[in-house]
């Protein structure tokens, strides 16, 4: 089987997605499919890539093809990449073929042009992949904020969705959205996000990661990942968590990460004069499981009006490297219900500085509760969420399409 894997982001680019996005690829390359990675040049600079217009290698078992794009975070710019991908997407059309499959990682819904002319002009098969549920999340963000723009963008998710062969969703919260949207729960699997659980693993707290950055004797808590439209505001709250727990002088929140909003969030911490807040970049990848045991607990936020619209691969990346979860999270979201379910950590509102920084406080006096949380965190992933499991799901998917 052919399959094209079209995605935004893709290695060496940083984030959940390009390593999710490799690991799919290498799996089903492995699995005897022949494999073609349709995606962007990655937004920092990157030896050996060169910001061409477009690029075709072969490595790890298959073809990463790359189209330029602009590189700006800011949200018109953001709208401007996603175009110009489509548009790349389009071109690429040229290389496929009758009951090929075309994978479409979302967002952007404008893959749904080439899903389109890919069906009805190629032939092939489409599978849409919903990570994020666009638009209402740039709704809820205020990035979008036109009614006819708003109008515009339901209705290209009302076609995206009727064009799918199948949706596998992220969440049974996304299953329930998108069934409210008038979308055919036969049409939908799903399959969460997976975790690499070998590499993921619990460590010492105090190791050379640490103790790089003087984290070893401090309690930590641990937020790393894209600073994003997600979980800015929530991230907010936490700066005002952090002026309250002042007074817990061994207390360390660090924010580790780059997007479009950490220089807001740095301006609000030396504004609010914080002493316990760090900011740190992205740490290579090699060094994210002794990096995330450098925590006492992880953070994992995201705004209340958000909630609903999102579950990030670092909950469960999180859990896998036994630590506690402190979520901050809306009452009856999929990451409250996961914490509460799983027993796993702590859940607070993600508006209520008080409540956070209580939280925090619970987290710091109850080593025996880290333990315990840690270790039903670290389980559960391991028995339910581990990567030969969920792309085995996929693999099957792909055959079942085929099928179609």
């Amino acid at each position: 089987m052919k399959i094209f894997i079209h995605t935004m982001y893709f290695l060496p680019d940083f984030g959940s997605a390009p390593i999710l996005m490799n690991e799919l690829a290498g799996y089903l390359a492995a699995r005897g499919h022949d494999v073609e990675v349709v995606t962007t040049f990655p937004r920092r600079p990157s030896p050996g890539l060169r910001r061409l217009v477009y690029s075709r290698r072969r490595a790890g078992g298959f073809v990463v093809k790359r189209f330029w794009t602009n590189g700006t975070p800011h949200p018109i710019g953001r709208l401007m990449a996603w175009n110009i991908y489509t548009a790349g997407a389009l071109l690429n059309l040229l290389s496929v073929g009758r009951n090929e499959v075309l994978f479409l990682r979302t967002p952007p819904l404008q893959l749904g042009i080439p899903a389109f002319c890919g069906r009805h002009l190629r032939g092939a098969k489409v599978l849409l992949n919903v990570q994020d549920i666009h638009p209402d999340l740039a709704v809820e963000s205020g990035i979008l904020k036109n009614p006819a723009g708003i109008r515009f963008a339901k209705g290209l998710e009302k076609w995206v969705y009727g064009l799918a062969d199948r949706i596998a969703v992220i969440s049974e919260g996304f299953k329930r959205n998108l069934l409210a949207k008038g979308v055919p729960g036969r049409k939908m699997d799903v399959i969460p996000n997976w975790v690499d659980t070998e590499f993921l693993r619990p460590l010492p707290k105090d190791n050379p990661v640490s103790r790089k950055f003087g984290l070893e004797r401090k309690f930590v808590l641990l937020y790393s990942g894209t600073l994003s439209i997600s979980s800015n505001l929530a991230l907010e709250q936490v700066l005002e968590a952090a002026r309250i727990l002042e007074p817990e002088k061994d207390v360390l929140i660090v924010i580790a990460g780059e997007g479009l909003k950490k220089e807001s969030l740095k301006a609000r911490a030396a504004s609010l004069g914080l002493t316990n807040v760090a900011f740190l970049p992205f740490q290579p990848y090699s060094d994210l499981p002794a990096f995330l045991a450098s925590a006492d607990a992880l953070l994992v936020p995201l705004d209340s009006g958000k909630s609903q619209l999102s579950v990030p691969s670092k909950l469960y990346n999180f859990m896998a490297s036994g630590r506690p979860i402190l979520g901050l999270a809306a009452p009856g979201s999929e990451v409250e219900a996961v914490i509460k379910e799983k027993a796993c950590g702590l859940a607070a509102p993600p508006d209520s500085p008080m409540e956070i920084a209580a939280a925090v406080r619970t987290l710091r006096r109850s080593p025996e509760s880290r333990a315990a949380w840690a270790t039903k965190a670290r389980d559960y992933v391991v028995e339910y969420l581990s990567k030969e499991k969920i792309l085995r799901s996929y693999d099957r998917l792909l055959e079942r399409i085929i099928s179609l």
